[in-house]
């Protein structure tokens, strides 16, 4: 089977689901996991760097639900050792931390040297989610966005490497997706009544959206947007641009050519 065979076992498992089987997809399947391979091996290189240099890296996927956010995190993570890594997915605050400074439930879960973590939506939730569904004051909202700027310039200016990824879908591709996974009885659970109302509300988070960037895109905390139309390449492309950004040993330079067509401008005024 040769070591790529776990690309190969996974394209013929998908070959036989089907007796009507697409060959297009399959050879997609195939040279996706291919790609995606070569990047993990790139993955491995880099923690390795982290672990061996203390390095503090910190992550966030932001973006509209049901844009491949989660399944980005877990195919980087696929092959790392889990005990120099942390995926955060913070619930809802308890009635302590509502009395508490904002950041202050976050703070805790910044990278520790020779570790990476990777926030599935992180304290830009004030700056999109809360507003847009009421569950912060518009006092709350001013504060946040006027501090924000302030707590990631204290964090990378203390040496932590901050990556902030905007996934972005359209409203019809959104809705679609979220009604496939509502269909789905593994993956039901994932779409909660904030997800579905944020296909009414997909003008508000937009609005809200550049808000964000036009206050928060900092040349110290750039926001990389990224087009999650197509799964697949959105997952290639946010991980090219982790390899890209960070100055780990041993780099494969010729596997992280961004592609054009997924890694998009940022519509944003600042540039401070």
């Amino acid at each position: 089977m040769g070591k790529n065979g776990y690309v190969e076992d996974k394209a013929l498992k998908l070959l036989l689901a089907d007796d009507l089987f697409d060959a297009k997809q399959i050879k997609q399947t195939y040279d996706f996991e291919k790609k995606l391979y070569k990047l993990q091996v790139e993955l491995f290189k880099l923690q390795s760097w982290v672990i061996e240099q203390n390095q503090r890296i910190c992550i966030l996927f932001e973006g509209r639900d049901a844009s491949g956010k989660g399944g980005t995190i877990k195919k980087i993570t696929r092959y790392m050792n889990p005990r120099f890594y942390r995926v955060m997915a913070l619930p809802k605050p308890t009635q302590v931390q509502l009395g508490q400074w904002y950041f202050q439930r976050y703070i805790t879960r910044l990278p520790n040297p020779g570790e990476i973590v990777m926030f599935d939506r992180s304290w830009y939730n004030r700056a999109m989610v809360e507003p847009v569904m009421e569950f912060c004051t518009k006092e709350q909202y001013k504060q946040f966005m006027k501090q924000v700027p302030e707590f990631e310039q204290m964090i990378t200016n203390d040496g932590v490497y901050l990556i902030k990824f905007w996934y972005e879908l359209p409203q019809e591709l959104q809705e679609r997706r979220l009604l496939d996974m509502k269909r789905d009885p593994l993956r039901r659970w994932k779409v909660s009544p904030i997800d579905e109302a944020s296909i009414e509300l997909y003008d508000s988070y937009s609005q809200y959206r550049d808000k964000m960037m036009e206050a928060t895109d900092k040349k110290y905390a750039p926001w990389i947007w990224i087009d999650a139309s197509n799964v697949e390449l959105a997952r290639l492309e946010a991980i090219r641009h982790i390899l890209r950004t960070l100055p780990y040993d041993d780099k494969n330079d010729d596997l992280l050519k961004a592609d054009s067509s997924v890694l998009k401008a940022t519509p944003r005024k600042n540039h401070g």
